[in-house]
C-alpha cells in the first residue's frame, strides 16, 4: 500500500496580480513542504488569475505569466508543485499545468477540452491540448487534468484515463458558482471517478472576479463515489489529505506499454516519515438560502476590495431591496464601511423613511438624511419652457430617481466610496428602473437577485443575526418605488410570485412565450413581460456589474443583440 500526502491550496487570486499571487504560492508551498506534503495543487490559472480575458491578448501580460513560472521553480524543492498558468512557449496560448519538482519544470500538461459556453471564452483565447500527461511517483500513477477535461463524457480525457490503469487523477479548476451547482459538479466528478476506476483529486478557485464568484469546495473522490475529504466553501483553505492506493506493480508496465502516445514520467520518489496522519475531513455542506448569502457577500468584498476601495455607499429607501443590499454590504465589509443615505421626497411615507433609519441603527451604519424635494422642484422650474411639466407622469418620477443617483455619485465622487445599486434580476429583467437613476453605481450586489428570492434572502439574515435587522414592517410591506401618490409596483406589473416564474422560463430557460403559456401562465402577461424583457436589453447592457447567483445571468450568460425584432415582430 502507498500513501500519498495531497496538500489542496483552494486560494483567492486577483487577475494581472503576479507578484501577488506568486507571494501567496510560495507561501503554502513553504506550508506543505513543512507538513511533509508529497505534491501540493494549486487552481486553473492561479499564477495570472481567472478569467484573464482579453489580457491573454497583451504580449507583455504572456511574458509576465512565464517569469513568474520561472520564479516559482526555485521553490519547488522536496515536493511536487502543480501549478494552472497561461503557457505560451511557442506560437500558441494554452490554459496549462506546471508540474514541478527539484528546482525544475518536469512537464506542462495543455487543457483538452475548452468550454465556450455561459460565462466561458476559452476558445477565444486558448488552443487545445492534444497529450495525455501521466506520471508515476512512489509506484503511484497519476494523470493530469484542467476542470472542462473531467466534465465531458466519452471525452479525450476520459477515455485515456480509462485506458491507462491510473490510480489518482489531479484537477485543477475554476469552477463559478451558481446556486445549486455543487450538486451537479459533484455527480460529474464522482461519474468520473466511477468510469475511470480511480480517486480524484478536484482543486477549486475560490474568490469573487467581477461578476463571477468561484466557491472552492475542493474535495477527494474514491473510485467509488465516497468523498474522503472537502474543503469549506467561500473562503481560502489549505487542505491536506493522505491518499490510501493498494494496486499490484506490475500495472505500472502495462499503462506504459499499451499508451505508447501518452507522456509518461517517473518523478523522483520521496521516503516519507510521517508524525502525524491526515485522514481527510468532510466539511458540511450549505442550504440554498446560506449558500446564496455567502456567494453575494463574498462576490460584493471581493469586487469592492480588489477595485481598490474601502468603504460603500448606498440609497435608503426603507425598501426591502436597499435594505438586502445594506446587510449583504455590512456582511462583506462591516459595518465600518457602509455608510447610508436617505432621500425622501414629497412621496415618501413616513413608514418607509423611519424603516430606513431603523435599519441604519439595526446595521450599525453611518447614515446621512438628504432631502430632495427642493432639487426636484427646482430641476422642473429649469425645465419648464421645454416641457410640460405640470401633469405628472414618468418624466417626473424618472427625474427624482436621476437626482438621487446624482447625489449618491457626488457622494462617490467627494468621498472614494463606491455606490452600491440595490435594484434586483426582475425588477432590471422588465426595466422597471431609471437609467442614471437608480441604475447609477460602480456595482449591482443584487442583480441576479429575483424579487421573490429578495424577500427569502431577507427572511434569512434576520435568521442569521438572531434579530430583526431587516425590520418587519420592511419584508411585510407592498413594495413601491413611491415616485407618486400611492404607487405601488403591482400598478406596473403582475404580482412577483407570477413575473419571477415567466422570467425564469423565458430567461433561464429558454422557453419560448407559447411554451410559457401553455404551461399555466396567463397570455397577455407572458406576451406583455417577454416584450418588455427585449425591449429593456439596451438599459441592462449599461447597468453595473452584478455577482451571478442563477444558472443564467443577465450579461455574461444572456448576450441578446439591442437591435433585434425577432419576438418583437413575433408577438402581437
Amino acid at each position: 500500500m502507498a500513501i500519498i500526502r495531497i496538500a489542496q491550496a483552494q486560494i483567492n487570486t486577483t487577475v494581472g496580480d503576479f507578484s501577488g499571487n506568486l507571494k501567496k504560492i510560495i507561501g503554502i508551498i513553504e506550508q506543505a513542504r513543512n507538513q511533509d506534503t508529497d505534491i501540493v495543487l494549486f487552481p486553473e490559472l492561479s499564477i495570472c488569475g481567472y478569467p484573464p480575458e482579453d489580457l491573454l491578448l497583451k504580449r507583455g501580460f504572456l511574458q509576465d505569466n512565464l517569469k513568474a513560472i520561472e520564479d516559482l521553480k526555485q521553490h519547488a524543492r522536496d515536493i511536487i508543485v502543480i501549478v494552472g498558468y497561461a503557457d505560451s512557449s511557442d506560437s500558441n496560448v494554452y490554459n496549462a499545468a506546471a508540474i514541478m519538482q527539484n528546482q525544475r519544470l518536469v512537464e506542462s500538461y495543455h487543457k483538452v477540452e475548452l468550454p465556450n459556453y455561459g460565462v466561458f471564452d476559452e476558445k477565444r483565447y486558448f488552443q487545445e491540448g492534444s497529450g495525455f500527461f501521466v506520471f508515476e511517483l512512489n509506484q503511484v500513477i497519476f494523470a493530469m487534468s484542467i476542470c472542462e477535461d473531467i466534465w465531458i463524457e466519452g471525452g479525450v480525457v476520459e477515455q485515456s484515463a480509462q485506458n491507462s490503469d491510473v490510480d489518482i487523477i489531479l484537477n485543477i479548476s475554476a469552477s463559478p458558482f451558481h446556486a445549486g451547482k455543487v450538486e451537479t459538479r459533484q455527480k460529474v466528478v464522482e461519474h468520473f471517478a466511477r468510469k475511470t476506476d480511480a480517486t480524484v483529486c478536484f482543486n477549486n478557485l475560490v474568490g469573487g472576479q467581477d461578476e463571477l464568484v468561484f466557491d472552492g469546495g475542493s474535495f477527494i473522490m474514491t473510485p467509488q463515489g465516497s468523498l474522503i475529504s472537502r474543503a469549506k466553501r467561500f473562503r481560502e483553505e489549505f487542505l491536506i489529505t493522505d491518499v490510501h492506493i493498494d494496486r499490484e506493480k506490475d500495472s505500472r508496465e502495462k499503462a506504459k506499454i499499451n499508451n505508447p502516445k501518452i507522456i509518461f514520467v517517473s518523478l523522483d520518489s520521496y521516503k516519507r516519515y510521517h508524525k502525524n496522519e491526515f485522514p481527510g475531513t468532510v466539511a458540511g455542506e450549505y442550504g440554498r438560502l446560506e449558500e446564496i448569502y455567502h456567494g453575494l457577500v463574498l462576490g460584493t468584498k471581493d469586487y469592492v476590495r480588489k477595485n481598490g476601495f474601502k468603504k460603500v455607499v448606498i440609497g435608503l429607501s426603507g425598501g426591502i431591496d436597499s435594505a438586502l443590499t445594506a446587510a449583504i454590504a455590512v456582511g462583506a465589509l462591516g459595518p465600518e464601511n457602509v455608510v447610508g443615505v436617505t432621500m425622501p421626497s414629497q412621496y415618501t411615507s413616513s413608514e418607509t423613511l423611519s424603516d430606513a433609519e431603523l435599519l441604519a441603527r439595526n446595521l450599525g451604519v453611518q447614515s446621512y438624511a438628504v432631502p430632495i424635494h427642493g432639487i426636484y422642484k427646482a430641476y422642473l422650474d429649469s425645465i419648464k419652457d421645454v416641457l410640460d411639466t405640470k401633469e405628472h407622469g414618468i418624466t417626473h418620477e424618472n427625474i427624482q430617481a436621476r437626482v438621487r443617483g446624482n447625489i449618491l455619485m457626488a457622494l462617490s465622487n467627494r468621498f472614494g466610496w463606491m455606490v452600491l445599486t440595490t435594484g434586483n434580476k426582475s425588477e432590471t429583467a422588465v426595466g422597471y428602473c431609471t437609467l442614471y437613476g437608480d441604475m447609477a453605481g460602480g456595482f449591482a450586489a443584487i442583480k441576479d437577485i429575483p424579487k421573490t428570492m429578495v424577500f427569502e434572502l431577507s427572511e434569512y439574515i434576520n435568521e442569521l443575526w438572531g434579530s430583526e435587522v431587516i425590520p418587519k414592517s420592511v419584508i411585510k410591506r407592498p413594495p413601491s418605488a413611491e415616485l407618486r401618490p400611492d404607487q405601488k409596483d403591482e400598478d406596473t406589473l403582475p404580482p412577483y410570485s407570477i413575473l419571477d416564474g415567466i422570467l425564469e422560463a423565458y430567461v433561464e430557460e429558454d422557453k419560448s412565450p407559447d411554451e410559457i403559456i401553455n404551461s399555466g401562465f396567463d397570455p397577455e402577461i407572458v406576451r406583455d413581460i417577454v416584450r418588455k424583457v427585449d425591449l429593456n436589453e439596451y438599459k441592462r447592457r449599461q447597468a453595473p456589474p452584478g455577482v451571478k447567483i442563477t444558472h443564467k445571468a443577465f450579461g455574461r450568460d444572456r448576450r441578446f443583440p439591442i437591435t433585434n425584432r425577432y419576438l418583437k415582430n413575433a408577438i402581437p
